[in-house]
Formats: C-alpha cells, sequence, structure tokens
C-alpha cells in the first residue's frame, strides 16, 4: 500500500478551494477534462513537456498506467486513473472539517512569525515547573518560549554552540570555588562573555511515599538497609547537587542502593516513587505534590537563566526580562510549591562574578546531612 504524505505552502491568500492539493490529481482531471495532453497543460498553465514527463514520473513511481497513450485518440485515464480521482473525491469530502480546523490551526501557527509585536525566544534548561509555568504564562502576552528540557550541562553546551539563546541552570547559593558546582560550570561560564538573569529559588529534597513511611529525613538515611534510591542522570543539575552534599557530608555514593538507577526528569523520580519502585529520590517540591508524594526539604536552591551577553538587547530577550518582572509573574510563581520569587531578583541582568563566585570558598552550612 502507498503511504500518504502531507505538504502546505505559504500564501497572501488561500486559494480558490479549500481542498489539500495534489499536483497528480490535478493533472488527471485536466486531462480527463481536456481530452489531451496539450489542452491539459494549457489549462493549468504548464508546458506540454512538463505535464507529459510528470505523469510519466509518476506512473513510474506507482507502478501503474495512469493515461491510455493512443495517438489521434482523445486522452483518456486508465482504470486505475480513474480510481485515484475518486478515492481522492471520497476522502476530501468525508476530511472537509477536519481539514479546514488544520488549515485553520496551522495559520494561526504561522501568524506568530508575521506578528511584529509577537516574539519566540528558544531557551534549553534543566527540567524545572516554574519554566513550564512561564511558557504557558508568557504565551498569552505573545512572548513564546521554545524551551527544551535537558540536564544543565547540556543546556549551557547548547547556548555556547548557539543552539539557542538562554540556558537553565541551578546551583546552590554562593558555591565555593571547590564546589562540584564550581568545578562542573567553571569552563562552561565566562564572566564578560555570559550575563546571569535573576530567575527564582526552589526547594530541593527526598521525594518520599505519601506519609513517609520509612521516616526518611535526611541523605544520611539513604544508607540505610532496603532503602532504594532513584538518581538523577549524570549531566543534571539535581546529580551535579547531589553529589556536592554527598561530598560534603562525607558519604559515597556507591554505599547508596540504587544510586546508579538514573531518571531523566523530576517528574520521572516522582513516578518512580509513586509506583513503589524506589523510596526516594532527590528533586523539586512540586513534582512531590503533583504526584500527591511527600516531600523531604534539605536544600534551597537558586535556578539560574545564563545568557550571552551579546544578546540581551534583542527583543525576546528584553520581552522575557519585562515578564519576569511583572506583577502577575510574580503571583504565578509564588503559587508554585517549593518557589520562591523573595531575592532571586527575577527578571533583573545579574552579574556572573556576584552569583558564582568561584574564587571564593564558602562551606555549605545547614544542610540536613
Amino acid at each position: 500500500m502507498h503511504k500518504v504524505e502531507l505538504s502546505y505552502l505559504l500564501s497572501p491568500e488561500r486559494g480558490k478551494d479549500a481542498l489539500i492539493r495534489n499536483p497528480l490529481m490535478d493533472l488527471l482531471y485536466a486531462v480527463r477534462e481536456q481530452g489531451s495532453i496539450s489542452k491539459a497543460a494549457k489549462e493549468l498553465g504548464l508546458s506540454y513537456r512538463h505535464v507529459w514527463g510528470a505523469l510519466k514520473k509518476w506512473e513510474q513511481t506507482l507502478g501503474r498506467t495512469l493515461i491510455v497513450w493512443d495517438k489521434g485518440q482523445r486522452a483518456m485515464l486508465t482504470e486505475f486513473g480513474e480510481k485515484l480521482l475518486w478515492a481522492e473525491r471520497q476522502a476530501q469530502a468525508r476530511l472537509a472539517p477536519q481539514i479546514e480546523a488544520l488549515r485553520g490551526d496551522i495559520e494561526r501557527a504561522f501568524s506568530t512569525a508575521f506578528d511584529d509585536d509577537a516574539h519566540v525566544l528558544t531557551l534549553y534548561a534543566s527540567h524545572d515547573s516554574a519554566l513550564s509555568a512561564l511558557r504557558e504564562h508568557a504565551a498569552a502576552h505573545r512572548l513564546h518560549l521554545d524551551i527544551r528540557f535537558m540536564g544543565s550541562v547540556d543546556a549551557i553546551a547548547a547556548l555556547n554552540a548557539g543552539r539557542c539563546r538562554m540556558a537553565g541552570f541551578h546551583t546552590l547559593e554562593l558555591p565555593g570555588s571547590d564546589s562540584l558546582a564550581a568545578r562542573t560550570y567553571r569552563s562552561l561560564l565566562k564572566p564578560g562573555l555570559h550575563k546571569m538573569i535573576g530567575f527564582a529559588y526552589r526547594n530541593q529534597g527526598l521525594i518520599v511515599a505519601r506519609s513517609n513511611p520509612l521516616r526518611l529525613s535526611r541523605l544520611l538515611d539513604l544508607k540505610r538497609h532496603g532503602v532504594r534510591y532513584v538518581n538523577r542522570s549524570h549531566g543534571t543539575g539535581t546529580r551535579v547537587l547531589l553529589d556536592e552534599l554527598l561530598e560534603v557530608a562525607g558519604l559515597d555514593g556507591r554505599s547508596i542502593q540504587g544510586y546508579d538507577n538514573e531518571e531523566p526528569s523530576h517528574h520521572a523520580v516522582a513516578q518512580a516513587v509513586a509506583s513503589g519502585s524506589a523510596d526516594a529520590g532527590l528533586g523539586i517540591e512540586a513534582a512531590a505534590r503533583e504526584m500527591g508524594l511527600d516531600f523531604i526539604p534539605l536544600v534551597k536552591e537558586r535556578y539560574h537563566l545564563a545568557c550571552l551577553k551579546s544578546a540581551l538587547t534583542e527583543d525576546p530577550v528584553q520581552a522575557l526580562l519585562a515578564e519576569l518582572q511583572s506583577a502577575d509573574w510574580q503571583t504565578v510563581l509564588a503559587g508554585l510549591p517549593g518557589y520562591s520569587a523573595d531575592g532571586a531578583q527575577s527578571g533583573e541582568v545579574l552579574s556572573m562574578r556576584s552569583l558564582l563566585p568561584w574564587w571564593n570558598y564558602r562551606k555549605i552550612k545547614g544542610l540536613k546531612v
């Protein structure tokens, strides 16, 4: 059975009808109505050679004869050619409402490209519920965020490779120069080349089953016999965070059952706990609450938006800064479990040195280990 491929054209005005056009069907219809290749070509505004060659090519592609090629006789469609036109009419008649709806959806999507007051910003970022909420919120104000969620390291690498205008990642507040965060991100981010944009604070902690039946309260509890942990994959900011907390606490990840079991996102970790395949995993509070699970906060971390300094003046970036500073967005953010804009300087352009003082050593205090 031959397969169908759909395509579309962009034009200032719609064509004479609302059908999905197919060049073969147009050729066959013209030949049948005009009775000759030359008259069909004239009707279509094409050359005889083009129409003849196209019909021959279609016959070769489909493996069937389309036209009765008798010289001196009126051109006629073969039975197969007639059946193709019949099938096309049937499909068009049955699918006309869906075709019109699809056309409308596509036109509405492309209208953004022709709207000078609308903006699209590509953002690669570590998984985050607030960014998902921001995407929905900003779309209502004609700012469309094309967010690709991935690990923090990959997101910043994409920024440096020019695949996006902004990258989202997260660290503890003012990570020290010998911290794992510094060792991970130092080579990827450079003062003078990058600028930081304030976004939000969020809670990270242990996602556990409802009512916390194992009474877990700190990282050290993960070493208990029988406690099954589910980890995030290498390159994610949460994996960096866990390893940093373990390092500070003097714990070895290999002593935790399930340390090598990885999931790609916070919600996947929450799903693993909800399904009973794991007892705990490090993640954000919003993911735990969404699944009806309990959450044990361990740290408050800062979610950063990194941007190339040269892109700061671009209209999409300026639109995002305005959106982040709006009172409406601050209200939305405050309503998300585990998030806060207090002190995060949301939407403000900040110095990288002030947020990531790699040259200063600061011990991580107040952690539950």
